[in-house]
């Protein structure tokens, strides 16, 4: 009798996650550092919003302070308070600005509002007022986003009172680019010119106008202080060229099933594909529910994503489901891949940006939607 158990492993903790997500912090401060020298002069912040764009705020944010850097900008008030519970000297800012009744949290934890609007920068004033200090503050103001900030009419406005600022620290005065990714884009120099205008409105104070394509298109943009994301963790800040990051994550998930279909025989949700051969399947235990987008999935009319075995592609097979895949195997080599062995889905041969491209989106949604079933080990030299 045929032993259909060969192949499997006897550490049941092998199958307890559905794959594994390694984060290499080595990979990570030198993205930082990189990008701080290319700063030079101004300084390099990091921008850890969304839990650290996914790879844990608890896990990036001491690494980069190791590396050196000294100033963090989050989304939210609830991830400031989990970098300053990690880094206690660090300068944190809050980029949604200051909600109502919010301010005395801002004070005990010594984080910093980025005031978007007349009405928040009044409401610091007065709290900074009453508290008798003056507590530090960045004036954020819209230069072509149509987001939050000022607009140069109220930045305007401001000037002709300039008591506004009299109870509180102005550390920053930032705006942000919406077209840096595309270096020629000529709504960067627009947003450049309304900046440096905007800025003669208000205080004297550190400006900060780069984010990650920002810090990599030039100096004009850097200012005294940049702001990279996406390029810290690995991803495609520029469109076009090589990207100069290293990856930072590797995805792997495990094969749960060997299994051959007949050419004609569809596969998946849909039946979005049909074999063009008789074929060899490795089925993988990963889906969207993983983060591993669904529009990456293949049809009869185009390609989806490819998946590394040993270092070989293998291209998805139809529709990407809640929790399973399938890949083509076919040219492997017979009993080269095996049930219990892992394929990587995302690293170095196919990158966070390379699934993104085929899925249609871009590669910050890739990487702050993965890996929530998945085991997180931390890479670190």
């Amino acid at each position: 009798m045929k032993d259909r158990t060969a192949g499997f492993p006897g550490d049941l903790q092998h199958f307890e996650v559905a794959g594994r997500l390694t984060i290499d912090l080595a990979a990570l401060k030198a993205n930082w550092t990189a990008l701080a020298r290319r700063a030079e002069p101004a300084e390099a912040a990091a921008v850890v919003k969304a839990d650290a764009y996914g790879l844990g705020i608890e896990r990036v944010v001491p690494a980069l302070c190791a590396a050196g850097c000294k100033t963090f900008f989050v989304a939210i008030l609830s991830e400031a308070r989990r970098v300053r519970a990690v880094a206690p000297d660090a300068t944190v800012y809050v980029l949604e600005g200051l909600a109502f009744g919010a301010a005395p949290v801002f004070r005990d934890y010594a984080l910093r509002p980025v005031l978007g609007s007349l009405e928040e920068i009044d409401h610091w004033a007065v709290f900074c007022r009453e508290w008798g200090k003056p507590l530090p503050a960045a004036v954020h103001v819209d230069t072509g986003m149509t987001r939050l900030g000022l607009t140069p009419e109220e930045a305007e406005d401001l000037s002709a009172d300039p008591t506004h600022f009299d109870h509180f620290r102005l550390t920053l005065v930032m705006s942000h680019l919406a077209c840096a990714d595309v270096p020629d884009d000529p709504m960067n120099g627009r947003q450049l010119r309304q900046f440096q205008e905007v800025r003669r409105h208000l205080p004297e104070a550190p400006a900060s106008l780069a984010n990650s394509a920002g810090t990599l298109i030039g100096g004009d943009y850097r200012f005294d202080l940049v702001r990279p994301g996406v390029a810290i963790y690995g991803g495609r800040a520029i469109s076009t060229g090589d990207n100069p990051m290293r990856p930072v994550v590797t995805v792997e998930a495990r094969i749960i099933r060997i299994r051959e279909a007949a050419a004609g025989t569809p596969v998946g949700y849909g039946a979005m594909e049909t074999l063009k051969r008789d074929s060899r399947l490795a089925i993988l235990s990963a889906g969207y529910a993983d983060g591993y987008i669904r529009a990456s999935g293949s049809t009869d009319e185009r390609p989806g994503a490819i998946v590394t075995i040993n270092g070989r592609a293998a291209p998805v097979v139809g529709r990407v489901s809640m929790d399973l895949l399938a890949v083509d195997i076919t040219d492997f080599t017979e009993n080269t891949v095996k049930t219990g062995d892992y394929a990587q889905l995302l690293g170095n041969q196919f990158t966070v940006d390379d699934l993104a491209e085929r899925a249609g989106t871009i590669g910050y949604e890739v990487l702050t939607n993965l890996g929530r079933r998945f085991q997180h080990v931390v890479k670190v030299d």
